[in-house]
């Protein structure tokens, strides 16, 4: 990751000034008259988005007017690792201060590209940063561009065998424990909604799990939707739904951000991370409409829509989690189109039985500007999903309130007793924005570990 420099390196980088529309009258009179002929012949008057090099006698840039929103220090100036001329760039004092540490992460952010199938198009600019502010941005950095990486995998080299396989590596490098169940080891093991969901797949469905941490610490499980592509099923996706269906892991790639960032930060914490792998796919075995599962709670599940799928993987993983009594459970979960239009690409929907928990998180959300937008568990609507063979039923006619009809069937699987948040991601950017390139996305991750660091830091 190339997206900053030390101070050792900034010998000839171009000053940065940022400016927007209430600063630029100043800040171009400092300059000079110029610097304000060459703006004013430019257009360029401090708009957000916007950037103009000032020419030295020789052509090449004295320094760079970089206009933005002066309140969004994460993301104001995080398109410019990709706009700007290769070269390093240092953020000059006669423009408006920014926060070192999001300046340095929005910048990172910016500066990346998926490249294991192509070239990059280009080097990114670099950031002049210090060292203490790169190091403590660089693991949340890192984090984020993991979790993009896996997303934007497609599903030929991220199937479940692969996605497990991240878990086992992390699991390496921290020194934690690691196990899995593949196959009819999950029937063996009582995970029987989980190799429903996966066994029509030539790729065997599996469950990975990571522990980490002292027994008597706080137990923090995390659980991620791992579903490495989706057809839908028999109730098959059209093309269209389908066409980006590797993405339905994101869920997984969350969850195995969020523990990687508890683990370098030895959060006092027992740590369990949970990932349920399969896809969803089409053969003589697939799991059918109509057929009854008996799920590892006990709760027996009509299948009424082999297209609500991540529910069932889930609530096995959710199930097994609870029996440890932990502190605490989070899931994240591509779980439904719902959310997205409820509330659209760029804001999760958040759901928890605590409204505590719930409220925590989202201040943790306003202060690390990570937004989750909290949606209510509407008990009454879990009648949706009456089911007249079993206990309740995956999906159900009406198509109102699908997000909550969704987190209601999770919450099924939640002893009243055990403080839960679930978190429907769409980890995905459909358009190239600041900081935010076209493709896999975490969303939530920065709130969320600025979360568990307020809960569990000694």
């Amino acid at each position: 990751m190339d997206a900053w420099i030390s101070p050792t390196d900034a010998a000839g980088a171009t000053p940065l000034i940022a400016v927007d529309r209430e600063n630029f009258a100043a800040v171009a009179d400092a300059l000079g008259e110029e610097a304000k002929r060459w703006c004013a012949a430019n257009g360029f008057a401090g708009e957000n988005g916007r950037f103009l090099p000032l020419p030295g006698k020789d052509g090449a840039p004295i320094a760079v007017l970089a206009g933005c929103d002066r309140r969004d220090s994460v993301f104001g100036l995080a398109s410019l690792p990709v706009r700007l001329p290769e070269g390093r760039y240092v953020l000059d004092a006669r423009g408006f201060a920014l926060n070192a540490s999001d300046l340095a992460l929005g910048w990172a952010l910016g500066a990346y590209q998926f490249t294991r199938y192509r070239k990059p198009a280009r080097a990114p600019a670099r950031l002049v940063v210090d060292a203490t502010t790169a190091a403590h941005v660089a693991p949340m950095a890192q984090a984020i561009y993991h979790v993009r990486d896996l997303i934007n995998t497609p599903t030929e080299d991220m199937g479940p065998a692969d996605l497990a396989g991240a878990v086992r590596a992390l699991a390496e490098r921290q020194g934690a424990s690691y196990r899995e169940w593949v196959g009819d080891e999950l029937l063996a093991a009582n995970f029987p909604t989980i190799h429903a969901v996966g066994r029509a797949s030539h790729r065997a469905p599996r469950l990975a799990e990571l522990t980490h941490g002292p027994a008597d610490a706080p137990h923090l499980v995390i659980v991620g939707k791992g579903v490495c592509f989706d057809t839908g099923g028999l109730d098959i996706k059209t093309g269209d739904g389908m066409r980006w269906m590797k993405k339905d892991m994101g869920g997984a790639a969350h969850a195995i951000g969020l523990a990687s960032l508890v683990l370098a930060a030895k959060l006092p914490v027992r740590l369990t991370l949970l990932i349920p792998a399969v896809e969803n796919s089409i053969a003589a075995n697939a799991y059918r409409p109509g057929e009854v599962i008996r799920t590892r709670a006990g709760l027996t599940v009509e299948v009424d829509n082999t297209d609500a799928e991540g529910r069932l993987v889930l609530c096995d993983a959710l199930a097994y989690a609870s029996e440890h009594k932990p502190d605490l459970i989070v899931d994240f979960a591509t779980l439904t189109g719902a959310a997205r239009v409820a509330l659209g690409p760029e804001l999760p929907a958040l759901f928890a039985n605590r409204d505590e928990i719930a409220e925590a998180l989202l201040d943790a959300a306003q202060t690390t500007r990570d937004p989750l937008w909290r949606m209510p568990l509407w008990r009454p609507y879990l009648a949706m999903l009456d089911s007249h063979v079993a206990d309740l039923a995956n999906a159900g006619a009406s198509r109102h309130a699908g997000a909550v009809t969704a987190a209601l069937f999770l919450e099924r699987f939640m002893p009243e007793a055990q403080p839960w948040a679930h978190l429907d991601v769409y980890s995905w950017n459909d358009s190239d924005k600041p900081g935010h390139p076209r493709g896999g996305e975490a969303q939530g991750l920065r709130a969320y570990f600025e979360f568990v660091q307020r809960r569990y830091r000694a």
